[in-house]
């Protein structure tokens, strides 16, 4: 069976106790960490906080020992079956899940995560959506307005302003100015009826 990655490249690992059936705790797992799970014997996840593999345990010494892997219907969560050495949790708990819902939060109560790369779709769909309504004081509407050229030669300039405050180790303004070509590149592509998708699958050819 295929594993289906999110967008971020990684897959849900539940991991539940053996020998009591209960559900210990959720972590992410991308294929260098399921590699190194599958071919030793204790559970290895991939941190997206610190965007790295996380040796499970190798802090507290609460390893998680895989025993069983298994793969859900539609190939995009995983169940680890495993032989705990300690508390899953990082306060003491045994499983993560130990607090109720009682009741659904407030909508000011949710708290939205990083979106990390995921927020590239997101502005993309806002520039699709600026394309189609083209609203009276909207920067991507008034550029949109000006032809695929002008957009082309925005992506230029910005690529240019990237590299110069590379050059110059500026990296306290080098973020912005990726972040602003990275917003015109979008529009570019938005102008000219290119999918991020299809650039998602350039890229995955690449890496194989």
């Amino acid at each position: 069976m295929e594993l289906k990655l999110d967008k971020q490249g990684l897959l849900p690992a539940i991991a539940q106790d053996v020998n009591t059936g209960q559900v210990l705790m959720l972590g992410y797992m991308n294929p260098g960490s399921l590699k190194r799970t599958v071919e030793g014997v204790q559970v290895w996840f991939y941190s997206r906080s610190r965007e790295d593999l996380w040796h499970k345990g190798e802090v507290s010494g609460n390893y998680l020992n895989l025993k069983e892997a298994w793969v859900d219907c539609d190939g995009d969560t995983l169940l680890l079956k495993v032989v705990p050495d300690g508390p899953a949790c990082h306060t003491q708990n045994t499983s993560c899940f130990f607090t109720p819902l009682e009741g659904l939060p407030e909508p000011e109560d949710y708290l939205r995560t990083d979106p990390g790369s995921g927020v590239l779709d997101e502005l993309y769909a806002v520039i699709q959506d600026r394309m189609r309504r083209m609203p009276e004081g909207s920067y991507t509407a008034d550029l949109l307005r000006q032809g695929i050229g002008r957009v082309a030669q925005k992506v230029t300039e910005e690529a240019g302003e990237a590299a110069i405050a590379a050059a110059m180790g500026d990296t306290e303004n080098l973020p912005s100015e990726v972040a602003d070509l990275l917003y015109h590149t979008l529009a570019l592509m938005a102008a000219s009826g290119v999918k991020p998708q299809q650039v998602w699958d350039a890229l995955q050819e690449r890496r194989r």
